[in-house]
């Protein structure tokens, strides 16, 4: 019986060494995408590399990827401008200038231009919020913009006016300001019952302690204990159930958490039995908990 010819799988050749289909290792992220995808700029990184006649020149990874070393997380955005030359990034997009950085290594000259920032007629910066790094940015900016918020709002806080969430201590080191607010955090745990109860409870795993609340808040009481990996893009007044801590002690979290002046005003557990083991009776339960704190 003969075989349809499948011209989307195509194998390579000495006139097209390249296969159709390409899988990329990008910094350790797997992409997998067209050839034409990525010969679509003439000129770029990607077409000189895959438009050569020597494809064993190309570095591979061990399963046989073409391997790119650069970042893997921001390669997403230079393929999708290479699908159809158009950008178009999250609101809030933290890493606008890695990624021009990124851009100007891949040789998209278009691309780098639309992520320059611009300059007014005043020639000062326009109004695009995603004009640099937060971490590129001067280490006291956060402080100073803190104390002329606070400097604004005192003389209402001081005369119980709206200001009066905002609570400001002016001693020999300066000016302390701290913001009111809630931050909750929970962990799932587990636990071993015996039969009826009468042994000891086993405790506990926590394989994670979670942080919800306002961004701002989280990173000035967690700081670089906070993993934001599964919401990096977060502006500040904004709001996130996403992070967590980069440890698993609860008394960790609560000293920090105390530190900073909150303390705890409610608190919350559930428990689930999930196994039973038949010739032990050991039950094994699992438990979601939260705690809230607030800080006037």
């Amino acid at each position: 019986m003969a075989l349809a010819d499948n011209t989307g799988c195509a194998k390579p050749s000495e006139d097209f060494p390249f296969p159709e289909i390409i899988e990329l290792n990008v910094g350790g992220q797997v992409y997998i995408t067209r050839h034409p995808t990525l010969v679509s700029v003439p000129g770029s990184l990607l077409w000189e590399m895959f438009t050569q006649k020597n494809v064993r020149s190309l570095a591979r990874d061990s399963k046989g990827r073409f391997f790119v070393d650069r970042d893997g997380f921001l390669f997403r955005y230079i393929l999708d401008y290479m699908r159809d030359q158009q950008l178009v990034l999250p609101d809030h997009f933290p890493e606008r200038s890695r990624l021009q950085r990124e851009a100007e290594y891949f040789m998209l000259p278009e691309l780098v231009k639309m992520l320059a920032p611009k300059l007014s007629k005043q020639n000062s910066l326009g109004d695009d919020p995603c004009q640099s790094d937060p971490e590129e940015l001067s280490p006291n900016a956060d402080a100073t913009r803190n104390l002329t918020s606070a400097s604004a709002t005192l003389p209402s806080a001081v005369a119980g006016g709206p200001g009066g969430a905002v609570t400001a201590s002016v001693g020999a080191a300066g000016t302390d300001v701290r913001r009111a607010g809630f931050i909750t955090i929970g962990y799932r745990g587990s636990y071993t019952l015996g039969r009826d109860s009468q042994t000891d409870a086993k405790f506990r795993r926590v394989a994670r302690i979670m942080v919800c609340g306002k961004t701002s808040l989280a990173k000035e009481v967690f700081g670089d204990t906070l993993n934001e990996s599964r919401d990096p893009d977060r502006p500040p007044e904004r709001y996130t159930s996403r992070y967590y801590l980069k440890f698993t002690f609860l008394e960790q979290a609560f000293d920090k958490l105390a530190d900073a002046g909150f303390h705890m005003v409610a608190c919350n557990s559930t428990g689930t039995c999930a196994f039973a083991h038949d010739q032990t009776d050991d039950r094994i339960w699992t438990s979601y908990t939260e705690y809230v704190f607030y800080r006037e």
